[in-house]
């Protein structure tokens, strides 16, 4: 009983004593040199804006090299206001060709983002408009648009609709402007383009702005998704 009872107070004394230490006296937790889990103290890997000093100003997320871009990046030149919107609408052409492959993936797309607004017709009557929760949402066939402008909402957006921009790529947004062109002249009632097909189909690069040599640079890299400084 007495070595029990002495074996109770050598522990009790010995949890008081490493209580009462300080920080000095006694070490942290990760650094005892027996660990259980020891993951749990130290990240196996480095994690999103952790500090660390491999890292330049001890923070993992770091800002682009300065002057680089994305390789396959292309400039937009119109700028988001009425100005833009009616140069876009003017000057901007879809770079993609009209195939079939092209055009449904448009469909596919504008059944995802666009339908539920504009109706799968393009006529306004989306789900949203029918159960009253948007309104005003014109026919595509009540105003004049063309593959610019249409693109150039999709980038920007306009009124209560938001920009598409991060949803989609360049090529899709080209894609839906092509499904869009369609059902605009399937309401007016007007002839169907032909596809182009071929060694045609594959000519046109994918650009949103006006050609120059500058974009034309651009365009030669759009396949790789490395990273390029300006003007290489």
């Amino acid at each position: 009983m007495n070595r029990i009872f002495k074996t109770f107070i050598y522990a009790a004394l010995g949890l008081v004593m490493v209580s009462c230490m300080n920080d000095n006296e006694t070490s942290t937790k990760t650094d005892r040199s027996v660990q259980y889990f020891p993951n749990m103290y130290r990240s196996a890997g480095y994690e999103t804006y952790q500090e660390a000093e491999i890292f330049p100003g001890n923070v993992e997320a770091q800002k682009p090299v300065e002057g680089t871009i994305s390789r396959g990046w292309m400039p937009y030149d119109y700028e988001n206001n009425n100005e833009g919107y009616a140069s876009a609408k003017a000057n901007l052409n879809n770079p993609l060709p009209y195939t079939e492959a092209n055009l449904a993936k448009g469909k596919e797309l504008y059944d995802i983002y666009c339908a539920v607004c504009h109706g799968t017709s393009g006529n306004g009557k989306g789900i949203l408009v029918k159960n009253e929760k948007i309104l005003g949402v014109p026919s595509y066939d009540s105003r004049e648009i063309t593959q610019g402008s249409i693109y150039h909402v999709m980038y920007y957006g306009i009124n209560t609709m938001g920009s598409y921009a991060s949803q989609t790529s360049i090529e899709e947004r080209w894609q839906i402007a092509h499904h869009v062109d369609a059902l605009t002249r399937d309401l007016k009632g007007e002839e169907k383009r032909e596809f182009v097909n071929g060694d045609d189909a594959g000519k046109a690069p994918v650009m949103e702005a006006p050609a120059d040599e500058t974009q034309q640079a651009y365009s030669n890299d759009t396949d790789n998704n490395s990273t390029t400084t300006e003007g290489e």
